[in-house]
């Protein structure tokens, strides 16, 4: 099993703070779900950022991690739009 960088960490903490704002994970401290797509959006919209300034010097499973999360995280803000 592959040991996280400090890029897997910083993706996955970014995607965890967006499914927070999509309701999905309870927000810390309070333990509560409560949707804020306006945080869940910002959130997505700097992965996608990091995927734009990173192209081409990603190792192929940080790209693909960050594919598919961001993948997984616009599917869900569409449904949670609905």
């Amino acid at each position: 099993m592959r040991e996280h960088s400090l890029f897997d960490l910083l993706v996955l903490s970014l995607g965890n703070a967006a499914l927070v704002g999509l309701g999905i994970v309870p927000e810390p401290g309070t333990n509560t779900n409560k949707k804020d797509l306006e945080s869940a959006k910002y959130n997505i919209e700097l992965l996608e950022t990091l995927q734009k300034k990173t192209k081409g010097n990603l190792s192929q499973a940080e790209d693909e991690m960050l594919a598919s999360l961001l993948y997984d995280l616009r599917l869900k803000y569409v449904e949670a739009k609905k």
